[in-house]
């Protein structure tokens, strides 16, 4: 691993353990304020709608500011925001940077996931690429676990704060050696021309919304890896748990059904993106299809099993997370070795466009059947999803 690649696993890891700690954090202190359960949720989506908002102009950002110089701006702002906000007890200017820093992370993950991507080489990509999807695994689990031993040995809440940002400052200053996608150009404007020929080459335009179905026509196997990878991986969380109780399981066995889910998501990536530099790539993103469509064929089954009900639909909430997560991962491999440089940066902003529609739609349709269906269709609908990515796989494949 080159030391570029090190040190940006490094600060990805750095920064989300530390922004990961922050986010419970927020709610404590924000209860403690006196907020209300709703208003405190509210808070809390704030940074994933900066996320959302920002993720269609990372691309154009990344081209203006030059990668580099993007890359380092994406770790400040955080820093930034979360320092005032602790300068600071004004809730509306909480609010906004709380925005602000979310804006910022789409243009950090963008830019990290691309970086990986192009500096691991073609001959480990896959592994490349699933050690970091590992990594930012474990950075879920990492940050809430300090959170609770710190508060296991009496800190309060502000000190705890302190060391969120403490994390993040140490994150943007192992950024100082990375390399980031695209770099070699030499300035902003070599940038844009660069970025405007290489994804008119590779039919990929600076990425929006209305991009989408272009990017999916030009790279339908990326896109579509992306769709359902956020929609297994992202967007069942919100409601595994409903699942659960509609199930007859307890609050407790409920919520860890979105831990299995985050624990498949960590672990599994890895050996898949091993498997992707060994075997062909498209029989791999099938046999991920498969393993979602058997999962949710397996949560649609697990509620008449009786004793046997929990673990097993916890392992398939593991397996629909893991697959879900190599599913993504697959796809950054598949724009690695399509794309370089700034085309490699847009690619990448598309395909997270189509991973944040997919957890959009997940709970969005999975709430509609838990509420209107009975139990197993939710397994049902699960599994019809994954069909329909399994056979456009296999159709895509004999075209």
């Amino acid at each position: 691993m080159s030391l570029s690649l090190a040190a940006l696993f490094v600060a990805t890891f750095l920064e989300l353990s530390g922004l990961f700690l922050f986010g419970p954090l927020l709610s404590f202190m924000l209860h403690a304020r006196g907020l209300d359960t709703a208003a405190v949720g509210g808070f809390a989506a704030l940074q994933w709608l900066g996320l959302l908002l920002a993720t269609p102009f990372a691309g154009r950002w990344a081209q203006r500011l030059g990668p580099r110089r993007a890359l380092l701006v994406s770790g400040a702002v955080p820093l930034v925001a979360l320092a005032g906000m602790q300068l600071s007890d004004a809730l509306p200017l909480w609010a906004v940077l709380y925005g602000v820093a979310g804006m910022a992370s789409a243009l950090r993950w963008i830019l990290a996931e691309a970086t990986v991507a192009e500096q691991a080489g073609p001959a480990h990509r896959g592994r490349f690429m699933g050690l970091f999807a590992m990594m930012i695994g474990l950075t879920f689990m990492a940050g809430p676990a300090l959170l609770s031993a710190l508060l296991a040995a009496g800190w309060g809440q502000r000190a705890i704060a302190w060391v969120a940002v403490g994390l993040v400052a140490a994150g943007l200053l192992a950024l100082v050696p990375v390399r980031a996608a695209g770099q070699g150009v030499a300035s902003a404007a070599d940038n844009a021309a660069q970025a405007s020929q290489d994804t008119a080459a590779a039919g990929v335009d600076a990425p929006s919304w209305r991009s989408l179905w272009p990017a999916l026509q030009a790279a339908p196997l990326v896109m579509l890896g992306g769709l359902v990878g956020g929609f297994f991986e992202a967007g069942l969380a919100g409601v595994l748990p409903l699942y659960g109780l509609g199930a007859g399981f307890t609050a407790a066995a409920s919520a860890l059904l979105v831990s299995a889910s985050g624990l498949g998501s960590t672990l599994l990536p890895l050996p898949l993106g091993e498997l992707a530099d060994r075997l062909p790539r498209a029989a791999v993103r099938q046999a991920c299809m498969a393993v979602a469509l058997l999962s949710g064929l397996g949560l649609a089954l697990a509620p008449t099993l009786g004793p046997g009900a929990q673990p097993v639909a916890a392992v398939c909430a593991g397996l629909c997370g893991g697959a879900g997560a190599a599913l993504y991962t697959l796809a950054m491999v598949e724009i690695g070795h399509q794309h370089q440089g700034l085309a490699l940066v847009n690619s990448t902003s598309v395909l997270v466009l189509a991973y944040t529609l997919g957890g959009l739609l997940a709970p969005a349709l999975g709430g509609l059947v838990l509420q209107a269906a009975p139990l197993p269709a939710f397994g049902g609908m699960l599994a019809v999803v994954a069909a329909a990515g399994l056979w456009a796989l296999r159709w895509r494949s004999r075209a």
